[in-house]
């Protein structure tokens, strides 16, 4: 795949990602352009009962196809025969493993986008159908690949991470339950630095604010909170043996989509996915245990 430019399809106009990784690939004037690969054909999607998915679709398609010259076509299975590599970028993390179940079959390296999907079970079952088909695949939030966070998880003369405590806004959508629709980023971020690891979680919850306790099995803290009283700024204090940390996810030029874009395409390229599937599969574990949490007050095993 690396001696000529890959061809790349999209399932699921319905996100902000979708004209950002297709201007990043497709456009040299870009200052974060990554070459190698272009978006050439796309599958609209889009879920009727969820507002910030079925009205973006229209618009996202558009852009694609007069902006871009991306074809525009009628199901999954289309994109899957008419590229090289899959981005699935539908926003509705409900619709991901039946999108998933159609197109791989065909053996295409896949990218999926934030939810990877709504329950553990679901998320088993998806990396079993990669297994299965010898699909190379990754899913991830963005944020695990911001660049301040990149910088501070590089440093090693302050000894090892001993917890992190990050913030985030935390809209809540009903149709993705608790922290699935925006929490998930600060639980990629909190996974990037403390690892998969994590034993149990306990959950506060009221109409402003959400503070989840997740503790790892070697007995370190991680905290998140979710904002819902005006701040979206994400960011956190990573805690190390001989140091504490501000981490300032808006302090470089790069975008995080950008970063995350750079390891997909290593991926797409005939790279090894950036992260285990394992610990894919126990983000949405804690999400599902965080959630529970979150309506019975109980801690939680994960």
């Amino acid at each position: 795949m690396t001696n000529k430019q890959l061809q790349i399809g999209i399932i699921g106009l319905d996100t902000s990602h979708v004209p950002a990784f297709t201007e990043l690939l497709n456009d040299p004037s870009h200052p974060y352009h990554i070459p190698g690969a272009q978006v050439i054909v796309a599958y609209p999607g889009g879920s009727e009962d969820f507002e910030l998915s079925i009205s973006r679709v229209a618009g996202y398609t558009d852009t694609l196809r007069d902006k871009f010259q991306v074809r525009i076509v009628e199901s999954p299975e289309e994109v899957a025969r008419s590229c090289d590599a899959i981005l699935l970028e539908s926003v509705d993390g409900r619709v991901h493993k039946d999108q998933f179940a159609l197109i791989a079959p065909f053996g295409k390296p896949v990218f999926i986008d934030k939810p990877f999907t709504l329950s553990s079970a679901d998320a088993e079952e998806m990396m079993r159908l990669a297994a299965e088909h010898e699909v190379r695949l990754m899913s991830t939030s963005a944020l695990r690949y911001a660049e301040g966070l990149s910088e501070a998880l590089a440093v090693h003369d302050k000894g090892a991470i001993i917890g992190m405590d990050v913030y985030g806004p935390m809209a809540i959508q009903p149709t993705q339950p608790g922290l699935f629709w925006y929490g998930i980023h600060t639980v990629e971020m909190l996974f990037a630095a403390m690892g998969k690891d994590c034993i149990q979680v306990t959950a506060t919850t009221n109409e402003q604010h959400d503070l989840v306790v997740g503790e790892w099995a070697d007995g370190r803290i991680g905290t998140l909170r979710g904002n819902r009283s005006g701040n979206n700024r994400f960011g956190a204090l990573l805690h190390r043996e001989q140091d504490t940390s501000f981490i300032d996810v808006y302090a470089h030029p790069k975008p995080y989509y950008a970063s995350l874009m750079e390891r997909v395409m290593k991926m797409f390229e005939g790279g090894e996915p950036a992260i285990d599937p394992e610990e894919t599969i126990r983000v949405i574990r804690f999400i599902e245990a965080a959630n529970e949490s979150r309506e019975t007050g109980r801690t939680v095993r994960l």
